[in-house]
């Protein structure tokens, strides 16, 4: 397995910076993000993601996913037809920031039916998200496979795709090799058990994000620090193990220290090195 670290974790910080810093924790890559704005945005050219993939390359670091928290404001399966539209514009954009980066996959967060942690969010009929999630990626698997670059569908709290039989029979439904898992190992705490989803999605996971959750805390502030947390990592990782898993593994944590707020990017390189290299 590759170790690397989304970029969130480090908090307010240039790429170039982070990049050093995550090299220094012993991150072999640093997982990107799109935004509106920054230097990687819908408005970033070739000239910009080619001075972000050589500033990786002199830091010593690998790009090779690209992320983005934009779903959650614009999404496939919302009932404004202008915020589905801009999530299909939000997708071609990574796949375009990918490809410039030399990164194989980008990841999105398919829709929600409802978000707890979003005041107002919107409500939508579980068989309309369904069907416009799947219409959206079936469409961008062809941009996809144009870009050649993967799509990763995340496990997220939207109340959608809750299942790791939901989550297979969605993936097998688009039918294409090009829309795959970004599977995250903290986010099936809420109501399920990692190492169940991994022996379903098998060779459906393109990508891994490793995060932690107490259940007994219940809601957001549950995610804390890798090892801290309910994930049973021994039986993660003998799940991984079974399918043949040895791809990217990203910590996505969040940087809740008020001071030295670099060191939850050093404390999820050793715990990570921990979980891959042997039983914790």
């Amino acid at each position: 397995m590759k170790k690397g670290i989304n970029i969130w974790s480090f908090g307010e910080t240039t790429l170039s910076k982070a990049f050093e810093t995550a090299k220094k924790a012993g991150f072999d890559g640093v997982e990107v993000a799109l935004d509106l704005e920054g230097e990687i945005s819908m408005s970033s050219t070739s000239e910009d993601l080619n001075k972000i993939k050589s500033s990786a390359k002199n830091a010593g670091i690998e790009l090779y996913s690209v992320s983005s928290g934009l779903y959650w404001q614009f999404n496939y399966t919302s009932n404004d037809k202008e915020k589905r539209e801009k999530a299909m514009s939000i997708t071609r954009k990574q796949l375009e920031a990918a490809a410039a980066l030399e990164c194989d996959t980008i990841l999105v967060v398919p829709g929600a039916v409802g978000v707890d942690f979003i005041p107002d969010s919107e409500v939508v009929d579980y068989q309309t998200a369904y069907n416009r999630a799947k219409e959206a990626l079936q469409k961008l698997s062809e941009d996809a496979k144009k870009a050649g670059v993967c799509i990763g569908v995340e496990n997220v709290w939207n109340k959608f795709l809750t299942s790791p039989l939901e989550m297979n029979r969605f993936l097998e439904e688009i039918d294409s090799p090009f829309v795959g898992s970004y599977f995250d190992v903290g986010n099936t705490l809420y109501n399920g058990y990692p190492e169940h989803w991994i022996s379903i999605l098998k060779d459906k996971i393109k990508k891994v994000h490793f995060k932690d959750y107490r259940r007994d805390a219940g809601g957001l502030h549950g995610f804390v620090d890798l090892l801290a947390g309910d994930v049973d990592y021994p039986a993660v990782m003998k799940a991984f193990k079974e399918i043949r898993y040895d791809g990217w593994v990203t910590g996505e944590m969040i940087p809740n220290y008020a001071h030295y707020t670099d060191q939850i990017v050093y404390n999820t390189s050793k715990s990570m090195d921990r979980i891959i290299g042997g039983k914790v």
